[in-house]
């Protein structure tokens, strides 16, 4: 079965203002060592689904620069280019 996974990361998050104020609210530091976003990930990956979009809008420079290629996530396999 192919399944593609896309994660929602675009809003401004202005309930978590003061911390959406520099990034997306997906990129907000969560237990000091991890995102929002990582529990997503973490969840479609032990859900067998290995190709994920991320969708964003609202600074997202952050949210790309903690995902980076998807290794952390075992995400960065190539399938068919």
């Amino acid at each position: 079965m192919k399944v593609l996974g896309l994660i929602l990361a675009g809003g401004r998050g202005e309930a978590l203002w003061p911390l959406t104020k520099v990034r997306a609210s997906a990129a907000i530091p969560i237990f000091g060592k991890y995102r929002a976003i990582d529990f997503t990930l973490s969840n479609m990956v032990n859900s067998g689904i290995y190709k994920v979009g991320v969708l964003t809008q609202y600074n997202p420079r952050s949210l790309m620069d903690h995902l980076g290629s998807g290794k952390e996530w075992d995400l960065d396999r190539k399938h068919g280019g």
